[in-house]
């Protein structure tokens, strides 16, 4: 009989993933924005505002993601695989977005 999957590993991976395209269409969206506006995107603009939002509750669900992954792959007699992965993307996902903002802001 073999072990079932962590449930906490489950919801990592399908948090992390629906974060992760999240996080991406938020950053499609603003690259769109940026590039139809004449003058680029303003700060202050209700558009700029949501996008932003946006980001912060992708960024506070890959967080949940990683808690949710760390205590998968702790659980006892379960399987790990979807845990590991749920951290694998959370961490990706995040590390990616953290390296588009230190290349933004240097530019």
């Amino acid at each position: 009989m073999h072990t079932p999957h962590s449930g906490m590993g489950i919801a990592a991976f399908i948090t992390s993933l629906c974060g992760a395209m999240s996080m991406l269409g938020l950053i499609v969206t603003a690259g769109i924005i940026e590039t139809t506006t004449p003058g680029g995107m303003d700060e202050t603009s209700m558009s700029a505002i949501l996008v932003g939002l946006g980001l912060m509750g992708t960024a506070m669900m890959q967080l949940v993601a990683f808690g949710l992954g760390v205590a998968g792959v702790f659980q006892a007699d379960r399987r790990r695989v979807f845990a590991v992965l749920g951290l694998v993307i959370s961490i990706g996902s995040m590390l990616s977005v953290i390296l588009l903002m230190i290349l933004g802001a240097l530019t």
